[in-house]
């Protein structure tokens, strides 16, 4: 990786970070190695067929694993400071203070018997110290600021539509004015509509409030129209990353292709979509080499033995055999 902790300009850094799963005795790495950095005010996405390890990486960010996961090496730095993602007594005060999560599922994260503005004033007594009436009003303006009307609080979650609830959580993350904010697929289960409205939303308040966003999600439309940098993870590990633009025009890793090939184009009717072929690995019985060799349509002899290092390629990385040999510095760096 370039920089350092000691660099001012990255807002977060996580560095070789790797959780291991254990069920029934049976221990399986989640993630292994992942290595990234992200500055104020900037968005990056994490793509990947479910199982990939995106939840994982942003759960471990904000020390929200569970209870029969670790952290097995590497850290997290926010601001150059270690972050004890490890800890969670230790964790609290950092978290919804500096990182904030919009979790998937809004009608499963809000409490079904409490009013919305009661569940947005909350943190801001608990984290900010304020009196009732202030973190009241300050909740209300929360919801002003996400397009929902102060006085609609005194609902229940219930009496609130799909994209209302999500713009709560949204509200919620912000409470306690975080400046990293990680949106566990945030979209998903909503019209297209109610979709667009909430991306346009994220990036209206990353503007406004100079967030940066870490945003997971399968779909790369959607990171093409939210993220300024996107991060293409397969079976734990980060396969590829650059700028969203250098991604869509040139993409490197054969997955990466493929991802992009499995995405309809309404202004192409003529696009012929091709399905990624194969299943996704089983983590507790790893692939040998690269864990995309049995799925890959540019499989090589080294693919099946050996794992390839992520290289910094141009101004992104790609762990691919067929760039190795072109690569004399197998440092990885920031993208």
């Amino acid at each position: 990786m370039t920089g350092s902790s000691q660099d001012k300009a990255w807002l977060l850094e996580v560095n070789g970070l790797s959780v291991d799963y254990g069920l029934k005795g049976v221990s399986s790495r989640a993630i292994e190695s992942v290595s990234f950095a992200l500055r104020a005010g900037e968005a990056v996405g994490l793509v990947g067929e479910s199982g990939s390890g995106k939840t994982t990486t942003a759960m471990a960010i904000a020390g929200l694993l569970s209870p029969n996961a670790r952290v097995s090496s590497g850290d997290v730095r926010y601001r150059g400071n270690r972050l004890p993602i490890d800890d969670d007594a230790a964790m609290r005060p950092h978290r919804w203070s500096e990182t904030s999560v919009v979790f998937q599922g809004a009608m499963n994260a809000l409490n079904p018997v409490h009013r919305i503005i009661k569940q947005i004033a909350e943190p801001c007594m608990l984290k900010l110290g304020m009196s009732r009436g202030e973190a009241t009003t300050r909740a209300r303006e929360l919801l002003e600021l996400v397009g929902i009307p102060a006085d609609r609080g005194t609902a229940y979650p219930h009496e609130l539509s799909g994209g209302m609830r999500q713009r709560v959580m949204i509200a919620m993350a912000l409470a306690c004015r975080p400046s990293i904010v990680i949106g566990d697929e945030p979209t998903t289960a909503l019209d297209v509509i109610t979709q667009a409205q909430i991306l346009k939303l994220l990036g209206e308040l990353r503007s406004q409030l100079n967030l940066a966003l870490i945003l997971i999600t399968h779909d790369l439309s959607i990171v093409a129209e939210a993220c300024d940098r996107v991060m293409i993870m397969y079976a734990g590990r980060i396969v590829e990353d650059g700028t969203v633009a250098e991604i869509f025009a040139r993409p490197k890793h054969p997955y990466t292709r493929l991802l992009i090939d499995s995405i309809p184009n309404p202004a192409n009717g003529k696009k012929v979509i091709r399905p990624i072929p194969g299943d996704p690995p089983n983590l507790v019985i790893r692939p040998s080499g690269c864990a995309f060799h049995p799925r890959c349509p540019s499989v090589m002899g080294v693919c099946g033995t050996e794992v390839p290092s992520l290289y910094k390629l141009g101004q992104g990385r790609v762990a691919c055999h067929m760039y190795e040999s072109s690569q004399k510095d197998k440092v990885a760096a920031h993208a």
